[in-house]
């Protein structure tokens, strides 16, 4: 089974975070790596590798590799669990900062 992520993705930020969860659905992800030469998409796989606890070839931008928006095909992996995953992840991530 394979789950489908809609992320929206924020390159050159200060640090690899994922930020919020959008209105619309969709992830918010800032990574460090500037949009040139794939690095950013390379930044996002990584990210949600390691968030979702799978391996990074589990991973592949399969629509918006050149765009912010961008959906991401993670193989393997339950859309429940995912969604789960990131949920608390983000929860971490807002707890360390305060909000």
């Amino acid at each position: 089974m394979n789950v489908r992520l809609a992320v929206r993705v924020q390159p050159g930020a200060r640090r690899d975070a994922l930020v919020d969860r959008l209105a619309n659905g969709d992830w918010k992800l800032a990574v460090s790596a500037p949009p040139e030469d794939g690095r950013a998409n390379d930044a996002v796989v990584e990210l949600l590798a390691e968030l979702l606890g799978v391996k990074r070839r589990q991973v592949v931008v399969t629509r918006g590799a050149s765009s912010r928006s961008k959906t991401i095909e993670v193989s393997d992996l339950d859309a429940v669990v995912a969604e789960q995953r990131l949920a608390a992840a983000l929860e971490r991530a807002k707890g360390e900062h305060g909000e």
